[in-house]
């Protein structure tokens, strides 16, 4: 059974990382409790994904866009989106 969260941010889709685009998660270790991988579901800008939120190793959690997902939302990197985490799985 998925362990209920509720977290809502605004953050701008990013490049340049160990994944083609990504998402920081500000304050994830405090969030999660954790440095380490965290399975997720959620929304951007209002459509569903399930991911895994990888430590950076510089701070914050990344979470990374897939292409289709971007392609959805309409959005690529440098354009701000709204991410709401509802459930780690």
């Amino acid at each position: 059974m998925a362990e209920p969260l509720d977290a809502t941010f605004t953050a701008p889709i990013r490049v340049d990382g160990a994944f083609p685009t990504y998402i920081e998660l500000p304050g994830s270790h405090d969030l999660l409790g954790t440095r380490k991988p965290v399975k997720v579901s959620g929304t951007i800008d209002g459509h569903a994904f399930d991911a895994t939120l990888m430590p950076s190793g510089q701070g914050p959690h990344w979470l990374p866009v897939r292409a289709a997902l971007k392609k959805t939302i309409g959005k690529d990197a440098g354009a701000d989106v709204e991410v709401r985490l509802t459930a780690r799985r």
